[in-house]
């Protein structure tokens, strides 16, 4: 309707200057041919039938004038009005910056002309979204999108801000190329975020990654600088998320091996190249209690991979499944032969998201002979555990098979104790990073005396990992802890060297 009532006044424009002209090229017409026909009969009034002529065209040439600018004017304004109501139609309902659609197509034609004004792009996740919508609701997650939004325009007001997806969002800014720039601004928003503010009716703070890139420098095409600005997100989370990171050349030296790890890490599971190795669980007075089983991966060329080097790359493709059934049914083969009561195997939130997973875990048992009191499975605290989510399901699963339930890490991520509330658990293991100074920080005694008195209280045991020296053990066990677990005990060992030594090992009942 905008549009139309535009296009009207524009017709208008038009229709009153060409009759303008109309009259004033006819007055011309007349008094040139007046002041001719007075020249050819000697006329007096020759002359002033020519001047009203010259004077007429004057006027119609202002006329012409007035009536291109207006015409130009009246077409601005419509235009203008015209991406006025596209944008309106195209905002997102939550947070009111622009769709995906809109704001990838302004940025295309933003990089389009970056050959003449440089454009900056700058990536947005905010961290742990999902973690504020399971402990405080979706409405608590909704107050935290638009505090981020509002946040970003209070920063950058002339930015243009798209959302992406759930908890994804997008700046460009046109004239703009300086990274170091760009990175003092991210580092403002995070400082920002982190300030305790009201939400769901508490203080809480916030917080976010970024990725950078430009044009032209980084990138010439949209989407070449989008993939290279989530190269830098990816790097960032990477590194713990809260942090900002712009493109740099080296990122696609990073990609390049992550591609390499992926490849041969698909052919070593398909050429039984990789091997488990076993680390003790043993209680106070020195008796076996479980094996945790480690996955290593021997490469013929580069020796030695370590997991943190292949793991996160499996949990980003499909080969984290893949993996997760390798390292389970070695397991399973391996059990007869380890001689002990029960084996932990690692199992990535990744792989619980597949609702058949507990599934496929009970039909290897069942192919090895084995009952699910075999097997203690660990997860850390990053696995949602929402009412009928996918991940909580498998567990209650996993349970009724009778396969204990380990929260690895426990105290380093973000639910803790409330974590517990969710779910019943048979294990909790102690991040190391209280173990290893627990014998000079108070502070680290009192968690680990803390987190005892609750499992003690729960009936569940309390496994800590880590432990390197004498002096550690010996606190850890005036703590409360029931198991214990690192190079002090015994390091990881391969299945050979574990059976050369069964008959010297104590199994506790």
């Amino acid at each position: 309707m905008r549009t139309e009532l535009s296009l009207t006044n524009i017709l208008t424009v038009y229709r009153g200057s060409a009759v303008a002209a109309g009259i004033v090229a006819t007055a011309v017409i007349g008094a040139a041919g007046v002041g001719l026909i007075g020249i050819a009969l000697g006329q007096d009034n020759a002359f002033l039938a020519l001047s009203t002529a010259a004077l007429a065209g004057v006027a119609l040439l202002v006329i012409v004038v007035m009536g291109y600018f207006s015409l130009r004017r009246a077409l601005v304004l419509a235009e203008d009005r015209r991406r006025d109501l596209l944008a309106s139609l195209n905002r997102d309902a939550l947070t009111g910056v622009f769709t995906r659609k809109y704001f990838l197509d302004r940025l295309r034609e933003f990089v389009r002309q970056s050959d003449r004004m440089p454009v900056a792009y700058v990536q947005v996740d905010m961290d742990h979204l999902k973690t504020i919508n399971d402990g405080n609701g979706h409405a608590a997650g909704d107050q935290a999108l638009v505090r981020l939004v509002r946040t970003l325009e209070e920063l950058v007001p002339g930015a243009v801000i798209g959302r992406l997806g759930g908890d994804e969002f997008a700046l460009a800014l046109p004239g703009i190329n300086s990274k170091a720039a760009l990175k003092r601004l991210g580092d403002r928003l995070l400082e920002e975020l982190d300030r305790p503010r009201p939400l769901a009716g508490r203080d809480m703070r916030l917080s976010a990654t970024l990725g950078i890139a430009v044009a032209p420098e980084d990138a010439g095409d949209a989407d070449t600088l989008i993939s290279k600005a989530d190269l830098a997100l990816y790097k960032g989370k990477n590194n713990g998320r809260g942090t900002v990171v712009a493109f740099e050349r080296e990122l696609l030296t990073e990609e390049r091996y992550q591609r390499f790890i992926e490849r041969e890490l698909r052919a070593a599971i398909l050429m039984e190249e990789l091997e488990l190795y076993y680390q003790p669980v043993q209680t106070a007075d020195g008796a076996l209690k479980s094996v945790e089983a480690l996955v290593r991966w021997r490469h013929s060329v580069r020796g030695m991979i370590s997991p943190a080097a292949f793991v996160p790359i499996a949990e980003q493709s499909d080969l984290i499944a893949k993996l997760g059934q390798w390292v389970l049914r070695r397991a399973c083969a391996d059990f007869p032969r380890l001689g002990v009561p029960a084996v932990a195997i690692n199992v990535s939130a990744a792989e619980l998201r597949n609702p058949d997973y507990a599934a496929h875990f009970a039909d290897e048992l069942a192919a090895a002979g084995l009952s699910g009191e075999s097997f203690i499975v660990e997860i850390t605290e990053t696995v949602p555990l929402q009412k009928n989510s996918a991940e909580r399901k498998n567990l209650e699963f996993l349970r009724a098979l009778g396969v204990r339930i380990a929260v690895d890490d426990f105290g380093a991520g973000h639910a803790s104790l409330g974590y517990l509330r969710d779910l019943s658990f048979d294990i909790l293991k102690i991040d190391r990073a209280y173990v290893a100074e627990i014998t000079s920080r108070p502070v680290d005694s009192m968690i680990v005396q803390s987190i005892c008195r609750i499992a003690a209280s729960l009936g569940v045991m309390v496994v800590a990992e880590g432990i390197e020296t004498p002096e550690q053990h010996a606190v850890l066990v005036e703590l409360g802890c029931t198991a214990f677990q690192g190079y002090l005990l015994g390091r990881p060992e391969p299945l050979d060297a574990i059976e050369a030594r069964n008959g010297q090992v104590t199994v506790a009942a």
